[in-house]
C-alpha cells in the first residue's frame, strides 16, 4: 500500500500539470488544495477494493485520481463562509483564506470538473467500466448525494433531527463519496459474484458511517492542531452529532460494532484479496485526525 500510495502521489501531480497556464493564481489554488496534504483514504479505497476483485493498480489510477479531485473540491467548498466558514483545514489556512473566495470558488470548480475528464479520457479499463464509473462517482456527488446530504445539514443548523435523520444526512454528505470509491474499484471487475458486490457494498456503507462517527468524537476529544481542522465546531454552531445525539459512550460503541461490520463483510473476498480492505478498516476507525 506504501507503494502504491508513492505512485498516486507521483501521478495526481503529473494530472494536476495539464492544467497549468490559465491563471498562476487559480493553478497555486488548485495545487494547494489537491496535493499538500490529505490522507487519500477514497483513493487507496479505489485500488483496495480493486485488489480485492484482482485488478491492479496501474488500472485504476485516474479512478483515484477522480475521487481525489472530486474530494478536494468538497472540502474546498465546504470551507467558504457561505457554508461551514472554517479557517483551517489539515493544519493550514483554507483555500480562501489562502487565495480569497473567488479563487477558491473556482478551483473547486476547476477540480471537479477536472475528475470527469480524466475518467473520460482514460485508456485504463473499458469503456464499459469508465462509463460506470462516471456515473458512479456523479450520482454519489450530486444533489441525490454529498450536495444533497451537505443541503441537508445546512438546513439542520440549531435545528433538532433524530438519529435515523442524522444517519441518513451523513450516508450522503460523508457516505456517498467512500461508497462511490469502493464501487469505483469493484466496477472494474464485470464478472464479479452478487456475493461479492454484496459484501463490498455492506463494507463501504460501514466504513461511510464509521468514518462520520469517528470525525463526531474527534470533534469532541481532540484539539485544532491534532486534527488539522477547527475543533468544537460542531457543538459551537449547534449541529446535531452523532455524539450530540447519543452521548459519547455510544458512540464509542456503535464505532466498534461498524468496524466488526466492515471487517466481517470482507471476508466475502478471497482471504489473500482482502488485507488492504482490512488495513483500511484499522486506519479509519483508529485515526487521531
Amino acid at each position: 500500500m506504501a507503494q502504491t500510495r508513492a505512485d498516486f502521489e507521483h501521478a495526481l501531480a503529473q494530472k494536476l500539470q495539464q492544467f497549468k497556464g490559465s491563471s498562476p493564481v487559480l493553478d497555486q489554488a488548485m495545487q494547494y488544495a489537491l496535493l499538500e496534504g490529505g490522507k487519500r483514504l477514497r483513493a487507496m479505497l479505489v485500488f483496495s477494493a480493486g485488489h480485492a476483485v484482482g485488478t491492479p493498480p496501474h488500472e485504476l489510477t485516474d479512478a483515484a485520481c477522480a475521487i481525489e479531485a472530486m474530494h478536494a473540491y468538497s472540502l474546498v467548498h465546504d470551507d467558504l463562509p457561505s457554508m461551514d466558514n472554517d479557517v483551517l483545514r489539515r493544519g493550514k489556512p483554507t483555500c480562501h483564506v489562502k487565495f480569497g473566495e473567488a479563487f477558491a470558488l473556482l478551483a473547486g470548480d476547476a477540480l471537479q470538473t477536472a475528475a470527469f475528464q480524466w475518467l473520460a479520457e482514460s485508456s485504463q479499463g473499458s469503456v464499459q467500466v469508465r462509463m460506470q464509473q462516471i456515473a458512479v462517482l456523479a450520482q454519489a456527488s450530486g444533489s441525490q448525494g454529498m450536495a444533497g446530504g451537505q443541503a441537508i445539514d445546512l438546513a439542520h443548523v440549531g435545528k433538532p433531527m433524530d438519529l435515523d435523520s442524522l444517519q441518513h444526512m451523513h450516508a450522503r454528505k460523508t457516505g456517498d463519496l467512500i461508497k462511490a470509491s469502493v464501487r469505483m474499484g469493484y466496477v472494474s471487475n464485470p464478472s464479479l459474484s452478487a456475493a461479492e458486490k454484496e459484501g463490498l457494498e455492506a463494507y463501504a456503507h460501514c466504513l461511510g458511517l464509521a468514518y462520520q462517527v469517528i470525525d463526531d468524537i474527534l470533534d469532541v476529544e481532540s484539539s485544532s492542531e491534532v486534527l488539522g481542522k477547527t475543533s468544537g465546531k460542531d457543538a459551537l454552531n449547534n449541529k446535531p452529532t452523532m455524539v450530540s445525539l447519543m452521548g459519547l459512550s455510544q458512540a464509542r460503541q456503535l464505532l466498534v460494532e461498524l468496524r466488526a461490520h466492515a471487517l466481517t463483510a470482507c471476508q466475502a473476498m478471497e482471504p489473500q484479496r482482502r488485507a488492504p480492505l482490512e488495513t483500511l478498516v484499522e486506519l479509519i476507525t483508529n485515526r487521531k485526525s
